[in-house]
């Protein structure tokens, strides 16, 4: 299907393109029967969905309008929403950036060599970057200059109608925005901020937003304070019962701070880590109590949650939630904000939100990683690396090291606690997205959890086979570090739809679980999946 063509996108056909052959994955993946196959979609989805784009539905607020009327509001809305787009009054914050990658691409395609997406897809012409931008570009041209011979001589060659926008609506969903392609592309142009204006236009115009980001995600957190759902008192509660998980674990009571006034740190987490993994909390507070850190959480609306989906599809949501999570630091009158392990946080608080903090209403915002690294360096903790003796690699979040260039405290951090780590190649700035990013970790409507396991994190998990390549099929336990909450969950759905924890022992898990597991004073594993009796006898002097 190397054929089709942005004009295509308009034109009547029951699935425009079809992933029929996949990028190959290593060993021991390259034998038949080692993945499952695609399901077929079901018909009852086509009817209200758009399963024309690609055969996989995304977003299931994006319903198909039943009537002609309904038609032309949908459409009507959408280029009223694009108008905005050009617009100082309504794009101030991505105005310039937007008009250089709408207008100055050279169609040459560096980006599409860099898409994971388009690699792992088997080339799918709709996957490029450049095509969904082109899209937008064709819309623009023939909305904003009519439709005239020398308009469509000059690129407004599309037909507008519901089944272009519709499947363009799709095709927003087919990108991580995780920007590899704009740190490639030799005019720095940026084909992920065009995916997700576009995204914008649906959200803030036509109120049209995937659950689990806007309904489930922004709209829950403003009203409970949590992305998750999780209120003030279940917050509380749950910071009771890992107290009492610590005790057990390590034999020592730690006594987690919590709305502590005037401490030098506020640190904020992501607020699937207490629900999913809260051995991460946990361990950041044991390595954060350790060094002696003046440091609190929140239990303030949003201020115990550093999630901001907003970042991902709608201004005014970012906008929101960064101000009320700002507003919690204000508050407790700390001196800094300091981001765990979530990879969006790190860009939401230190990078996007930056427009809006000024004056007295900023607050310093870092990285957790600088802050480890040089509590490590002063040999604050006694450190046994021999007790994390196996192979072990690392995931680097792409809105913690392409984004912000945060990348060499993390790998000091983990080969001064991991004897047999491995890099994952690329890896750094020119890392691969897990496949979760911009919401796609917890998107699971319909069958699109087939597509991000399949297809968006495919190239991760080749680089988490590339990285195991010798020891794989060895009985011996393997680790993938990812510091990033999304990252883990898109890691963990891989290797459970690839079954690679049950058949090849692979592990995954965030960075300070790692740096606990050193820690000489402690007589248990930290981490879970090591066989407790073996690792003692191994490593705790009698």
């Amino acid at each position: 299907m190397a054929d089709i063509r942005p004009q295509d996108m308009g034109k009547p056909s029951e699935q425009l393109s079809k992933i029929e052959k996949l990028m190959p994955l290593p060993a021991p993946y390259d034998k038949p029967g080692m993945e499952p196959d695609f399901k077929p979609i079901k018909d009852s989805w086509k009817d209200d969905y758009c399963t024309t784009l690609d055969g996989f539905v995304g977003n299931e607020t994006l319903v198909r309008p039943k009537t002609k009327e309904e038609e032309e509001a949908f459409v009507q809305g959408f280029l009223r929403g694009l108008e905005k787009l050009f617009s100082n009054e309504t794009n101030r914050n991505y105005l310039q950036p937007f008009l250089l990658s709408f207008e100055y691409c050279a169609k040459c395609n560096t980006c599409s060599e860099a898409c994971h997406i388009f690699k792992a897809s088997g080339e799918q012409e709709i996957y490029r970057p450049i095509f969904r931008s082109e899209v937008l570009r064709k819309i623009a041209k023939k909305h904003m200059k009519g439709d005239g011979f020398w308009t469509r001589f000059n690129g407004g060659d599309i037909d507008i109608n519901v089944e272009t926008i519709l499947r363009l609506g799709e095709l927003a969903y087919r990108c991580n925005l995780c920007r590899r392609c704009a740190q490639t592309c030799p005019l720095g142009l940026d084909n992920g901020l065009l995916a997700r204006e576009i995204r914008k236009i649906f959200s803030m115009e036509l109120g049209i937003a995937p659950k689990p980001l806007h309904e489930k995600g922004s709209m829950l957190q403003l009203k409970t304070g949590s992305s998750t759902g999780i209120t003030k008192e279940a917050f509380l509660d749950m910071i009771e019962f890992m107290e009492e998980d610590l005790y057990e674990r390590t034999g020592k009571k730690y006594k987690i701070p919590v709305d502590k006034k005037g401490a030098d740190i506020l640190l904020t987490h992501n607020a699937g880590e207490f629900m999913a993994w809260p051995e991460n909390p946990a361990a950041f507070t044991i390595l954060f109590e350790e060094a002696g850190l003046d440091w609190t959480l929140s239990s303030d609306m949003i201020g115990y949650d550093n999630v901001n989906y907003g970042l991902f599809y709608d201004d005014a949501q970012a906008r929101k939630i960064g101000l009320q999570q700002i507003k919690a630091g204000k508050e407790l009158g700390v001196r800094r904000i300091v981001v765990a392990e979530c990879g969006h946080a790190h860009k939401a608080a230190m990078v996007s939100i930056d427009r809006a903090m000024v004056g007295e209403d900023n607050i310093p915002r870092e990285s957790f990683l600088p802050l480890l690294l040089d509590v490590m360096k002063k040999g604050v903790y006694k450190l046994d690396p021999m007790r994390n003796n196996f192979p072990v690699t690392m995931h680097d979040p792409c809105n913690v090291a392409r984004m912000m260039g945060v990348i060499q405290p993390q790998r000091e951090i983990i080969k001064m606690v991991a004897p047999q780590f491995r890099e994952m190649y690329p890896h750094g700035a020119k890392n691969f997205c897990c496949g979760g990013g911009s919401g796609f970790a917890i998107m699971k409507s319909f069958n699109f959890p087939e597509f991000r396991n399949k297809v968006s994190s495919r190239m991760k998990f080749k680089q988490i086979l590339e990285a195991f390549q010798g020891v794989m099929e060895d009985d011996v336990p393997k680790y993938v570090a990812a510091p990033c909450s999304n990252c883990k969950g898109a890691i963990r759905d891989i290797l459970e739809y690839y079954q690679a924890t049950a058949k090849f022992n692979v592990h995954y898990g965030g960075l300070v679980e790692l740096v606990v597991n050193a820690m000489v004073q402690f007589d248990r594993p930290f981490l879970e999946f090591l066989d407790e009796e073996e690792w003692i006898a191994q490593h705790v002097k009698k």
